[in-house]
């Protein structure tokens, strides 16, 4: 594949990630206020620093992935952050939108799942990548957590 190609796709796909999941989250903030918070959900600045590197790290990634990895690598990367991209903006659009908080919970189950060839080959591209991209694995992980937790309520 070409790089060049394989860098664009990938930011377009994290761009569009970052704008409807932000369109979605701020749909309904008084009701998402008004619920009770899991005891380990992190503070509210918490989320203000970490989707933004969330989001620069997935490009960066992307275009280090396009530059050093074969094709099929490149293939398997933007397949698997298509499909995690899809499975967050479900999660964003069912827990904001219908409040299907259950199946909002099962979308993260997916959207973590799809991360896990993502971190991979980011360790394939450097140690130094793979750690950068562990923060996103754990968040999504927490995530999931706090999903369930809203989901039990």
């Amino acid at each position: 594949m070409n790089r060049n190609v394989v860098g664009i796709l990938g930011t377009a796909i994290v761009a569009v990630y970052a704008i409807v999941s932000g369109r979605w989250v701020a749909t309904d903030a008084g009701w998402y206020q008004s619920l009770p918070r899991p005891a380990w959900q992190p503070p509210s600045f918490v989320f203000g620093i970490i989707w933004p590197y969330n989001f620069a790290m997935l490009i960066v990634a992307t275009w280090l992935v396009a530059s050093r990895l074969s094709s099929t690598h490149q293939l398997v990367w933007l397949t698997s952050l298509t499909l995690s991209v899809v499975a967050a903006l479900s999660w964003a659009h069912l827990f904001y939108v219908p409040h299907s908080l259950l199946a909002s919970a099962f979308a993260l189950v997916l959207a973590t799942l799809f991360t896990i060839p993502l971190l991979v080959i980011a360790f394939r591209v450097s140690p130094a990548l793979g750690i950068a991209f562990v923060p996103y694995q754990i968040w999504l992980a927490i995530a999931t957590s706090l999903a369930f937790a809203y989901a039990a309520q």
